[in-house]
């Protein structure tokens, strides 16, 4: 049994109260109790970073002043030459290190859109093997990459057609999510089109998109940092989150760090979703789109707990802890994490 004790960010509305959460021995919480701590602990859910591309990790701040098609358009773009010229020992190595430091500052998973086939997703899977986050790939390219992994991550409906990929992910049960709304709106309605189980950046959504999204309750990843550095826009975070279960993600490693604290702050300063609603969307909804029974502190779901040092000197004299964890905390101020091997 494991007794984590500060102030608790409590069920789906992140609720902080003084107390302690008691794990059990089989990694699950049993209890979520009010009381006097003996500590200054902030204790919330642990991230779900619901897209990445680690494998770019190879190769980190290149391309400086190109475009988003000549940085990753298939198949031809900068990313996608590098990652060709890399070899095995070099892309995992670089992919454990981004792993490594995701864990470290409270990432629990990750879904991560993995180039290279069946041999990419190999790759992610052996990197993640001595680090402790959940490396859902998602393969690229082929049908046996979607088999090799946990499922299929297309890119733009402009790229190709997926018809064939969607239905073979459908039928073997796994997830499919498609780049969709990046640059402009041309690819909405085919992304829309293949009934994803989720679509990733939708920046450029028209009022029709807006209402397609609605009605069929198709999860968004939203990567706003991404988005800003390859000048695309702002995701219109409020619109979308008031239709849909709407997920945080960190996208390609070569623009930035996969630092779920950083995402956070940038989508609430840019945007009017609440602090809680950017926590969830940190959590919750990427744990949802995952099937993950995390994301959230109550009994019964698995722990994967972040707890972070509210008396670091970052977050010493917070009055507001959802609002401090979503705006100014960041990976210096996690002093644990808890999960499976923890419990």
């Amino acid at each position: 049994m494991t007794i984590v004790e500060g102030t608790i960010l409590r069920g789906h509305e992140f609720e902080p109260i003084e107390g302690r959460v008691v794990v059990g021995d089989d990694g699950r919480i049993e209890a979520v109790e009010e009381g006097k701590a003996r500590s200054d602990d902030i204790v919330i859910p642990a991230f779900v970073n619901a897209h990445t591309h680690v494998g770019d990790s190879i190769a980190k701040d290149v391309g400086e002043g190109m475009t988003l098609e000549e940085l990753v358009a298939p198949p031809d773009g900068l990313k996608h030459r590098l990652l060709r010229a890399a070899d095995r020992e070099e892309q995992v190595t670089a992919i454990r290190r981004s792993l490594a430091f995701a864990a470290a500052g409270g990432t629990a998973a990750v879904l991560d859109f993995r180039e290279g086939g069946v041999e990419g997703v190999e790759r992610l899977h052996e990197a993640a093997e001595s680090v402790p986050v959940k490396a859902l790939a998602l393969g690229r390219e082929t049908v046996a990459a979607m088999e090799a992994g946990e499922g299929f991550g297309a890119s733009s409906t402009n790229d190709g057609e997926f018809a064939s990929e969607r239905t073979a992910t459908r039928e073997a049960g796994k997830l499919f999510g498609i780049h969709a709304g990046e640059a402009d709106s041309s690819d909405l309605n085919g992304g829309l089109d293949l009934d994803p189980d989720f679509l990733v950046h939708v920046v450029h959504p028209e009022p029709v998109h807006l209402e397609r999204i609605a009605d069929s309750e198709v999860p968004v990843v939203v990567c706003p940092r991404s988005n800003l550095v390859t000048n695309v826009g702002v995701p219109p975070v409020r619109d979308l989150l008031d239709r849909t279960t709407v997920a945080l993600g960190t996208d390609n490693v070569m623009l930035n760090s996969p630092n779920m604290f950083r995402e956070m702050a940038i989508t609430a300063k840019l945007t009017d979703a609440s602090a809680r609603e950017v926590l969830g969307m940190a959590t919750r909804a990427g744990a949802e789109i995952a099937g993950l029974n995390w994301g959230v502190i109550e009994p019964g779901r698995e722990a994967r707990l972040v707890v972070l040092d509210g008396d670091s000197d970052n977050l010493a004299g917070t009055k507001n802890p959802v609002r401090a964890v979503v705006r100014r905390a960041g990976v210096a101020d996690v002093s644990e994490t808890i999960g499976p091997d923890q419990c």
